[in-house]
């Protein structure tokens, strides 16, 4: 069972955003610590197509699949992701059926979308093939994801949800808390209550809810969440090198 499959039967799917690392050892550690999936940043971190390319087929290798951040829903950015071997795409700031409406063409074989297709390249293993087999298998294993993290989201979140060939809206806590005018305050209740409104908005439309945050707030939204994505490896790198020191420090 692929993790969309996972996600459509109700179950969750664990992960974390990689931002620093660029070893493909990253993805067996991440497959030997449980994790589903890893999703590398390119909204706020420095990662070129070549390189993910080769992160992504070590995921394929490792069984850990390999989402992207994209810096914005362009065809350039979406299709070609996902050529290099990702299986699933998140686009920042996606705050309109519009914009949802790419993001689902853009990473969906038609019928459900206009991604070109390429046959004999990273997406498919380097095998040919049928190429109508091929279409449906992907369409079957891609996870769109419309990052929720704006006002105007908010205001649109039925219109998104309902967009046809979006599987996950996933929450994004820090620029929603800007947006909210209470930038870094992710605790507050107004923040909390837009949390919420998301997560029934994708019941509703029987879409994925996900969340990017720290276990705090993971836990708070515990029910209802079916993409938990926590914290990045800066963190977890950074709680290790401090654990180095709190060894003697309390002793």
């Amino acid at each position: 069972m692929n993790l969309k499959q996972k996600l459509k039967s109700g179950e969750k799917i664990y992960g974390t955003m990689i931002r620093i690392s660029r070893n493909p050892a990253i993805n067996f550690l991440a497959k030997n610590c449980g994790l589903d999936f890893v999703m590398y940043d390119c909204e706020h971190a420095d990662y070129d197509m070549s390189m993910l390319h080769d992160l992504f087929l070590s995921g394929q290798l490792s069984g850990v699949e390999n989402f992207l951040r994209v810096p914005e829903g362009t065809k350039e950015w979406i299709s070609r992701s996902l050529d290099q071997g990702a299986t699933g795409v998140m686009v920042p700031m996606t705050d309109t059926r519009e914009l949802a409406e790419k993001l689902a063409g853009y990473s969906k074989y038609q019928p459900l979308g206009k991604r070109g297709y390429a046959g004999g390249i990273a997406h498919c293993g380097y095998q040919g093939g049928s190429h109508k087999k091929i279409m449906e298998e992907a369409n079957e294993k891609v996870i769109s994801i419309a990052q929720i993290e704006t006002k105007e989201a908010l205001e649109n979140l039925d219109e998104i949800a309902g967009t046809e060939g979006i599987d996950v809206l996933l929450v994004g806590p820090n620029d929603l808390s800007v947006a909210l005018g209470i930038p870094g305050d992710l605790m507050n209740p107004v923040e909390l209550e837009a949390i919420k409104r998301v997560a029934e908005v994708c019941r509703n439309h029987g879409k994925a809810f996900g969340l990017h945050a720290g276990p705090a707030m993971l836990r708070l939204f515990k029910e209802d969440l079916n993409v938990v994505m926590m914290q990045s490896d800066i963190d977890f790198i950074s709680a290790g090198f401090s654990g180095v020191r709190k060894v003697f420090d309390e002793g």
